[in-house]
């Protein structure tokens, strides 16, 4: 009960992540050994020692996995241990746990065969035992580094999801057995799923953009080098026209999955107004039109259609994406903004449901303005990569709903930039100088990687950013002074004296594309970094990336770990002064310090 309490009140004021926050973090380590100096709004001077830090991330850290025993225990997750619910032609069929497994002439074959999961347990393994895991997940290769004589361009698409971080979440508090994989963490996700101190855009401008310079924290002969971008923060004139598109197949029926997404759109609708319409599309065998056209201030109307929902049969998702379009073309909103949201597992299995048939099939839809983002629920048949592929060429975004809590943060707390794009298409190509850097390499992004041709290109999808949202990226450089040795390149027609002939002091410039959301053609804007942009030591923001990354590099074994190691980024970490005020910062420390104890 205690522990629950717990749960209960810290989750009550966890600290709003995203790109700001309502109490500043502005200060430093504070003059006593470990202690840091928190100045809020007001001015106001409050100092933490080591032992109240390190309490206040077990307090955060144990109020999470609080949360998720208590929705466990009362239902909302009931699933886990339930291994007597079996998916029998398509629907559920519900069986005690002994009934299964005194049924000793189950025929295991029509239960696992017609299985939605696709898995058929082995009858010598008592039934409790099975596990139910067919999660997929694209492949990463992670990038290496690259010589500047023959690459002297990095450019990719940009990335604002955060659905690995609240995958990662998942399995690290449920301990459910289900492990995770190298492709199932995407550096890049988990670094974006913080809270970073960048100023605003200013007049006139889409991005607020800051660059970092600094001795990389793992490595000493190579250099660390962030770019940070913070959109515009607005709201969308003439209101939203928003389809919820909500799979209601058999394999929704866990209580991780349907009920959880029916609770997460109830929070959404409560941000709605009278310029707002809101429909709601579901689908299994076939789709079906559950609201159209209601106004976004008829909350019980709406909510009355949310909790009608049940989960049953098979899974067409391509009829219920083209019915859900059809109704957002039919209330589009001209000047307003027009997006479908798709809450499913991805476990689709009628109709088009390989990635790159929904991929055709979401390009076609994206020329009719209304953009789709994605909402993932659920594990053991969860699919990142159709949810994934959905997102990136649907002109929308990404995330992973694991638990109530992190519901009402992408669709309460950070609901326009979770709803509301402010720029398309947007690419980033880092041009490094050959006289100054001799390589690189780019931390994650590997599955938005592009041609150095597609920048320039506008019928090349890029990213798409959210209203307020922040994109972080991390490079490490190599300088030409540097002892690192990389593989080199020769050139017959290169000019021998053309690179030391160079007199610029620029190391790189990075250069982003982006186009409005009702624009065909992209805006570039370049931003040069030169060796004066060097700083003695790594701000917070800078700090705080770097470690997460390193975290990644470390759970995925990654051979450019250098000297990486769990105990010294919690060190480094928790010394930040966010930490007292961003409880989902806290929480990561406390999910190290789990992973790091328990690895």
């Amino acid at each position: 009960m205690k522990k629950r309490n717990i749960a209960v009140m810290l989750l009550m004021c966890i600290t709003m992540a995203g790109c700001s926050s309502a109490v500043s973090t502005r200060g430093a380590i504070g003059s006593a050994p470990g202690s840091v100096a928190v100045t809020d709004d007001d001015g106001v001077v409050k100092v933490y020692s080591e032992k109240e830090i390190e309490q206040h991330i077990k307090e955060v850290g144990e109020a999470y996995d609080g949360l998720y025993s208590y929705e466990y225990e009362y239902g909302l997750f009931g699933s886990r241990g339930n291994k007597g619910m079996v998916y029998m032609n398509n629907s559920v069929a519900m069986m005690t746990e002994a009934e299964a497994c005194e049924d000793e002439a189950m025929d295991y074959a029509a239960v696992a065969g017609a299985n939605s999961l696709g898995v058929m347990p082995d009858p010598g393994v008592p039934f409790d035992d099975v596990e139910w895991n067919t999660e997929s997940y694209n492949n990463i290769n992670e990038s290496g580094f690259v010589s500047v004589a023959s690459q002297p361009f990095s450019t990719f698409g940009a990335d604002v999801d955060t659905a690995t971080y609240s995958n990662f979440r998942r399995r690290v508090f449920e301990n459910d057995g289900y492990g995770i994989t190298d492709s199932a963490i995407r550096l890049e996700e988990m670094v974006n799923y913080f809270n970073y101190d960048y100023a605003l855009p200013g007049d006139g401008e889409k991005f607020g953009v800051v660059t970092s310079l600094t001795d990389c924290p793992w490595n000493e002969d190579t250099m660390l080098l962030r770019v940070g971008i913070r959109a515009e923060d607005i709201k969308p004139e003439g209101g939203s026209n928003i389809v919820f598109l909500i799979d209601t197949s058999g394999s929704m029926f866990d209580s991780n999955k349907l009920p959880l997404a029916q609770d997460a759109f109830k929070l959404l609708q409560e941000q709605l107004g009278d310029e707002d319409t809101v429909s709601i599309v579901t689908y299994a065998g076939t789709s079906e039109v559950v609201l159209e056209g209601a106004s976004g201030s008829d909350h019980k109307e709406i909510k009355r259609a949310i909790d009608s929902l049940e989960a049953g049969g098979s899974t067409n998702g391509e009829g219920g994406i083209n019915k859900a379009y059809e109704i957002a073309e039919k209330y589009f909103i001209k000047g307003g903004n027009n997006r479908v949201i798709l809450a499913t597992d991805g476990d689709l299995n009628v109709g088009v449901s390989s990635e790159s048939g929904l991929i055709e099939l979401v390009k076609e839809k994206k020329e009719t303005g209304v953009f789709l983002s994605c909402l993932g629920f659920g594990n053991g048949n969860y699919q990142d990569d159709k949810m994934e592929a959905l997102a990136d060429y649907g002109n929308g975004n990404y995330a992973f709903i694991d638990c109530s809590r992190e519901a009402e943060k992408v669709l309460k707390d950070e609901i326009w930039s979770t709803l509301y794009t402010v720029a398309k298409d947007v690419k980033f190509q880092v041009e490094f100088n050959p006289a100054q850097v001799k390589g690189y390499r780019l931390l994650g992004y590997e599955n938005r990687a592009m041609a150095a041709e597609d920048f320039a290109d506008d019928k090349k999808d890029g990213g798409e950013v959210g209203s307020g949202q922040c994109v972080t990226v991390l490079y490490e450089v190599v300088t030409n002074d540097s002892a690192y040795e990389l593989p080199g390149v020769e050139s017959r027609y290169a000019n021998e004296d053309a690179a030391t002939a160079n007199d610029s002091d620029e190391m790189l410039a990075v250069n982003i594309r982006y186009k409005e959301p009702d624009e065909d053609q992209s805006i570039l804007k370049t931003y040069p970094v030169t060796m004066n942009d060097k700083q003695d030591t790594m701000d917070n923001d800078t700090s705080w990336a770097a470690g997460v990354a390193q975290f990644v590099m470390l759970l995925r074994g990654s051979d450019n770990a250098g000297s990486s190691s769990y105990e010294d980024i919690y060190d480094r970490l928790k010394n930040d002064p966010s930490v007292m005020t961003d409880d989902f910062k806290a929480e990561f420390l406390y999910m190290l310090k789990q992973v790091s104890d328990n690895g």
